[in-house]
């Protein structure tokens, strides 16, 4: 088993839900986030007039599931080409070892509890 995190733009999360329920996914969450990677911040038009300031920290999107490792390759590419635009900012995507999932409600373990 896997988790996959995605950090995306906020704008794309209806084309990555869709992309993952299309990919047989449908355990996921998602949070919305700020933070800062390698873009450095935006320009944001501030107040009348053209003043503009930097704003370092840029609002993202965190999804988080957890899938079998058979479904990896596909949930991955599903969440590349529903967040690819070719600009910076894009994203990322983090993916680790699950060593066990408990289900609380019922007390299934490993690939049952997906």
């Amino acid at each position: 088993m896997i988790k996959i995190e995605a950090i995306f733009r906020p704008e794309r999360v209806n084309a990555v839900t869709d992309s993952l329920v299309a990919a047989g996914v449908t355990g996921f969450h998602y949070q919305n986030i700020t933070g800062q990677g390698q873009q450095q911040g935006v320009e944001v038009i501030t107040g009348r007039g053209s003043q503009t300031a930097t704003r370092s920290a840029v609002s993202k999107t965190l999804l988080v599931t957890i899938v079998s490792n058979d479904k990896k390759d596909k949930v991955v590419d599903a969440i590349i080409s529903s967040t690819r635009t070719g600009g910076i900012g894009d994203g990322k995507i983090f993916i680790s070892e699950v060593s066990d999932i408990i289900r609380v409600r019922t007390g299934e373990t490993g690939e049952e509890a997906i």
